[in-house]
């Protein structure tokens, strides 16, 4: 099928939920993808943060093949190997006691969001309900979750959303003093933002969040979909400000390219939820475990997580040179930047998609850049380098 025929077929038999680049790609390997035509494009987006070790990693396909051979789905109503395997490394290399396995990101912060209300009604009754998120934030799209996401644009066509959420600004510790009580059940907090922009959270922040949070007796419930596992240089990216949360959820890079989710909880958590109060078909699927073993076993190694640290300086040093006046400011941690423009962001991305290099925005001025995490650094000088071309071809569209 020719690329006109896949978008025309695409038009007329899905929901038009997405404003695709007209771009259709057939494969990739490491940093690039290749569309039908055979041309390459070096992977600044990686599938939004999700393929942190590139395309086609020999390691993770091996073990998806393995697994898929042996055994596909049984449902959760059994054990299987994989799961357990992959809930004995999140645990040993985090703050958890435990895990919940579901599919998604916004999966994981619905669950997040419900072990929170029940372990407050378990300790302290029905009235300590109510969840403080912030401006800026992003924690997916089923209702649960987009009741603790701040885009008005995402929420409004979809009221009355879940009650008693409220928000406040970001990286504001007195706001958020105001807003926790004695009725919060559990604060909800990206350490590093992703779809509000790419901003990071001030350690003094997050630990004033803390502080909070036992002061009240709430949950803090870090949201590390897009952030965690490696995209920051650590492994989870509120270890930068040495605070522990509750609750983490995960998704985005865990298995790889698999659709998979977690929450990761304390003991106190866990205790408080029994057999029947949530569950999930699909969840701790072998293969999407299987596959995220290999992942989280590389990504998790000390040296790599060095490497990412290094390889994200070295592209937020080549960002911050490039040429004005369009370029704003540049932000980020590890290799998950965002590059804030006076301008609309869209014309630089269809410039950059033309010269071979896919990039994808955080809102309507942020260019956002999240490659794999084993880009090199050839990778990066040469998206440096286009990304000057676009900016000096035509400075006043990107």
């Amino acid at each position: 099928m020719n690329a006109d025929d896949l978008f025309a077929l695409d038009s007329r038999t899905i929901v038009p939920t997405y404003a695709r680049l007209p771009v259709a790609f057939t494969h990739g390997q490491g940093a690039y993808l290749f569309d039908a035509q055979g041309r390459r494009y070096l992977d600044f987006a990686a599938g939004i943060a999700v393929v942190a070790m590139g395309h086609a990693w020999e390691p993770w396909l091996e073990a998806i093949k393995r697994q898929a051979a042996a055994l596909a789905h049984v449902s959760n109503l059994f054990y299987t190997e994989p799961m357990a395997q992959l809930a004995q490394r999140l645990t040993a290399h985090s703050f958890a006691a435990k895990v919940f396995f579901c599919n998604s990101g916004s999966e994981a912060n619905e669950t997040a969001l419900k072990f929170a209300r029940k372990w407050a009604r378990a300790h302290f009754g029905p009235q300590k309900h109510k969840l403080l998120a912030f401006e800026g934030s992003f924690h997916g799209r089923s209702l649960g979750a987009l009741s603790l996401t701040h885009k008005a644009k995402y929420r409004q066509p979809f009221e009355p959303l879940v009650p008693g959420v409220s928000f406040a600004p970001f990286n504001d510790l007195g706001a958020a003093e105001a807003a926790i009580g004695e009725d919060t059940c559990a604060v909800f907090v990206e350490p590093v933002q992703g779809e509000g922009g790419v901003h990071p959270a001030d350690p003094a922040f997050l630990a004033g969040l803390r502080e909070l949070c036992d002061r009240h007796h709430a949950l803090l419930v870090f949201d590390e979909v897009q952030c965690g596992l490696g995209r920051t240089g650590h492994l989870w990216a509120h270890q930068a400000a040495g605070v522990n949360p509750d609750i983490m959820t995960l998704a985005k890079p865990l298995a790889g390219g698999l659709p998979i989710g977690a929450a990761l909880v304390t003991e106190a958590v866990a205790a408080a939820i029994e057999s029947g109060d949530h569950g999930s078909t699909f969840g701790g699927n072998p293969v999407a475990c299987a596959a995220a073993l290999p992942v989280f076993d590389h990504v998790s190694q000390p040296e790599f997580l060095a490497q990412v640290a290094a390889k994200g300086e070295r592209l937020m040093a080549g960002l911050r040179s490039l040429p004005g006046p369009p370029v704003r400011q540049v932000r980020g941690a590890g290799l998950m930047v965002g590059v804030e423009l006076d301008r609309p962001v869209k014309p630089l991305l269809d410039a950059a998609l033309a010269r071979g290099l896919v990039v994808i925005n955080a809102g309507e001025n942020v260019l956002r850049l999240t490659p794999p995490l084993i880009v090199s650094d050839a990778d990066i000088d040469q998206a440096l380098a286009i990304l000057g071309q676009c900016l000096q071809s035509n400075p006043q569209e990107g």
